[in-house]
């Protein structure tokens, strides 16, 4: 506690004057260079993940609405027309 009275005593105006100038060129900065940082911050994300191709997105849907038929097609309460009309789509897909 008594550090932190010390540092509070030794800060003087200009000191102060000096922390502003620096925060608002800092701030200045972001803002100028914002699109440049954004577009570095999004080029890191696709060398960590990588966006799918055009096949895989496809696959990846088709697996999924297959996915929702089976599930649809197993529910207990289908009544018999409903699975049948289910089992036509899914012998279309």
């Amino acid at each position: 506690m008594s550090t932190a009275i010390s540092l509070m005593q030794d800060f003087s105006l200009f000191a102060a004057i000096k922390l502003a100038l620096v925060i608002a060129v800092s701030g200045g900065l972001l803002v100028l260079f914002q699109p440049l940082l954004r577009g570095c911050a999004r080029a890191a994300v696709l060398v960590v993940k990588p966006k799918l191709s055009k096949e895989e997105r496809l696959q990846r849907r088709q697996m999924r609405d297959s996915m929702l038929l089976k599930r649809m097609l197993n529910r207990s309460e289908c009544d018999p027309s409903h699975a049948a009309e289910l089992r036509a789509m899914a012998s279309r897909a």
